[in-house]
């Protein structure tokens, strides 16, 4: 039998007291309420990177548009994903997610930029990105083991995220856009 740092009576025990609370156990380490609020965080920050993508898919145009607007729609359905499971974990740590539109760009840590050109679109696109980068590792840094559960979930959405800045990096580099002084 393996040895458990709490033993299984006490386990069970500890189990049936606060049920109400349904996963949040006395293990969870983290501000629960902390937490839901970054979350929420970016909850906005995806969703208004789905509404820029999808803003950009409809809106590139050009003889060599089709893939890049392809590229912007599987973005925008990535992203859509990630708000979905943000949202659902919010609901678990007993949250409420803040799907308010009217606020939704002011919580947002990406900026909505609609960019005029292809080569404008990815560069918002990038950027935002590299924002969602930065802030996930952070959240994920933050977290540590306090909420594994949630800082395993932004990991994985952050992986994700440098998979699109990469693509939207490549596009960029195919239209000999990315210049020597970074913009």
């Amino acid at each position: 039998m393996t040895d458990f740092l709490t033993d299984v009576e006490t386990l069970r025990r500890n189990a049936r007291q606060h049920i109400d609370s349904g996963p949040i156990t006395s293990a969870y380490g983290a501000d629960r309420a902390r937490v839901v609020a970054v979350l929420n965080e970016a909850l906005a920050t995806e969703l208004v990177c789905v509404l820029r993508y999808k803003r950009h898919h409809y809106m590139a145009e050009g003889i060599n548009s089709a893939p890049i607007a392809a590229e912007f729609l599987q973005h925008a359905v990535e992203e859509q994903g990630h708000a979905d499971l943000i949202a659902a974990r919010i609901v678990q740590l007993q949250g409420e997610p803040d799907f308010d539109p009217a606020t939704l760009v002011d919580r947002s840590h990406a900026e909505y930029q609609e960019g005029t050109t292809l080569e404008d679109m990815l560069r918002e696109d990038l950027v935002a990105e590299r924002v969602a980068i930065a802030s996930y590792a952070e959240m994920i840094s933050w977290l540590g083991d306090g909420d594994v559960t949630t800082r395993r979930m932004l990991e994985d959405i952050l992986a994700v995220e440098e998979e699109h800045a990469d693509d939207l990096l490549t596009f960029l580099r195919e239209m000999g856009a990315v210049l020597a002084d970074g913009r």
